[in-house]
Formats: C-alpha cells, structure tokens, sequence
C-alpha cells in the first residue's frame, strides 16, 4: 500500500478513473507479459487511479491465484504512481480473502462487488459489506449495482462503521437515488460514476455533485476519453456533445446487441487498436464480424477528437 486512505479518496474523487482488461493467451489463461504492456501503456495517460481486475477486468472469471498474480503485477508496474484497486466479492468469505489478497499484494484499496445471486435485504447487504470492509485495513469502495443495491440509511450505518469505507461506486444510474444518498452521507464517502458506458451520463452525475466516472472505453480510445474528460469539467459543451453524439450514442447502441458487450466490445476495441488481450471467458461473448466492423467505424471516428 502506498497511499492514506485520504488519498485514496482524493485520487477517486478527481480525474479520470481506468479500469483495464485483463489479458488471456490463445488458451485463455491470463498473459502476464501482455498484461505488463498493458498497464504501462495506461499510467502513461492522465489517469488519477488504476482499477484492476474490475468488472471491466472480469474479476467475476478469475481464480484467486489469478487475481494474486494480477495484483501483484500491478502494483510492481505501477510503482506508487497512482493507487492500485483491485475488486472482491461474491460472497463473505470470498470476498474476505480477495481482499486480504489485495492487501497482501500492496493494493491501495478494494472495489466491493456486489454479493452472488440471492436477492437481499438492507440489513443484510449492509452486514455483507461491513463484514469484508472489518476484515481488510486498505481502502474499501462499495460497487452500488445489481442485486447489492444499499439505499441512503443503509449506506449511512456502513459508513459509519466502517472507517475504511472511503467510496460509493454507482452502477445503477438512477440518480434521484444516487441524489438521496449524497445529501444523506454528505462528503463523508467519494462517489464515482459506474454504470456501463459511463460517458453517457457524466453531464447528469456532475450536475449533482460526481467528479469522476469508470471510463472502459479508455482501453481502446484514451485520448478521446480524456479528451471527453477534460471537456467536461472544463464546461466545453460542444466537445462533449460531439463526442456524445458522434461516438458514445453509436456505441451504447452497439452495446445494447447483446447482454455482456459492455465488456466484450472493450476487447474487441483492444483488438482493432493493435493492443489485442485475447478473448473474454464464458459466460461472455465476442463480437461478431458485422459488430466488430460497426467498432471499427467507431475507433476510427474517434481519431476525429
């Protein structure tokens, strides 16, 4: 570890937050080497924070040696530049020890993923979460999406007693709830935007007080992704119109064909660009060739930016 909890929270509060694939070999086993280029390639962009081993990384089809590996990786590559987070989950006892691999390996924090499956009540998410976040002392952000979904008191009593929980990653969008939660917790928690393809609503999220979202189109367009980023914050409306509409529109379209393309469309990006990371892994699927070149059309309209 080497940033303050404090950091960490600064670090998720401002600046373009990455979250890169994991790379597989022709066999799909995970590609070290790959994945080293990989994550030197990203730090040398205006990044504020490296997310590894996420939803983007398909944390969910990862061994726990694998993950280990992945960690311990990154954090050699990264070196203290920014903070390294990785992810846990699933369950409890799993989650626990993603997380006490995450420590052991030098993470800065942990990306809390939602629990498997079984739909769940507040008191009960509320406990899932506290009892991961008491069992790790680096950061801990809390992934708000699926079946984990924490409303504003619940989130409130985790933070509270949780002193390591220093973020809420949203993955839902519906904002009147995200709203809700801000002004009930206050800036006592860093709040990220997460929802697939989060470009689509950063105008919504920075209306109401979210800095930062997960950018996964980064992985294959980093410049356009930063410079979508800066026009932004920076209030160039026309910049982010243009690219909203003449990329991410199309894109959200795309992705829409078919359920898991938020993450398989980012490889087949990697792909197009000539930085390939092998295949995703079942349950997912690739793109087909006639999506694949409807991708392409859309790097290339991204070199316009």
């Amino acid at each position: 570890m080497s940033f303050t909890r404090d950091e960490v929270k600064q670090a998720i509060s401002d600046g373009l937050l990455s979250f890169p694939i994991t790379d597989f070999d022709a066999e799909g086993r995970f590609d070290a080497e790959s994945y080293h280029q990989r994550l030197e390639w990203f730090i040398s962009h205006e990044i504020s924070a490296v997310f590894v081993a996420g939803g983007t990384g398909e944390f969910f089809s990862l061994s726990q040696d694998e993950f280990r590996e992945i960690v311990r990786l990154a954090v050699k590559v990264v070196d203290g530049k920014l903070p390294v987070i990785a992810s846990a989950g699933l369950s409890v006892a799993t989650g626990s020890a993603f997380a006490h691999i995450a420590e052991e390996e030098g993470a800065d924090g942990i990306l809390l993923m939602p629990p498997y499956l079984t739909e769940c009540p507040q008191d009960g998410l509320m406990e899932y979460a506290r009892q991961i976040c008491d069992s790790t002392s680096i950061s801990v952000i809390y992934y708000n999406r699926g079946n984990g979904i924490m409303k504003p008191a619940a989130v409130k009593r985790l933070a509270d007693a949780c002193p390591n929980l220093i973020g809420l990653k949203d993955g839902k969008g519906d904002l009147q709830a995200l709203n809700r939660i801000i002004r009930t917790v206050g800036d006592r928690l860093a709040y990220v935007g997460g929802v697939p393809t989060a470009e689509i609503m950063a105008e919504a999220y920075l209306a109401i007080g979210v800095n930062t979202y997960s950018s996964a189109v980064f992985n294959f367009v980093p410049d356009m992704a930063v410079t979508f980023y800066k026009a932004l914050r920076g209030g160039d409306t026309e910049t982010v119109r243009r690219i909203t509409q003449d990329f991410f529109l199309p894109f959200v379209d795309l992705r829409d064909n078919k359920s898991g393309y938020a993450v398989s469309l980012i490889k087949s990006g990697a792909e197009i660009i000539g930085r390939p990371a092998g295949s995703v892994r079942a349950p997912l699927e690739m793109p087909n060739a006639d999506e694949r070149a409807r991708l392409k059309d859309l790097v290339e309209a991204a070199k316009g930016f």
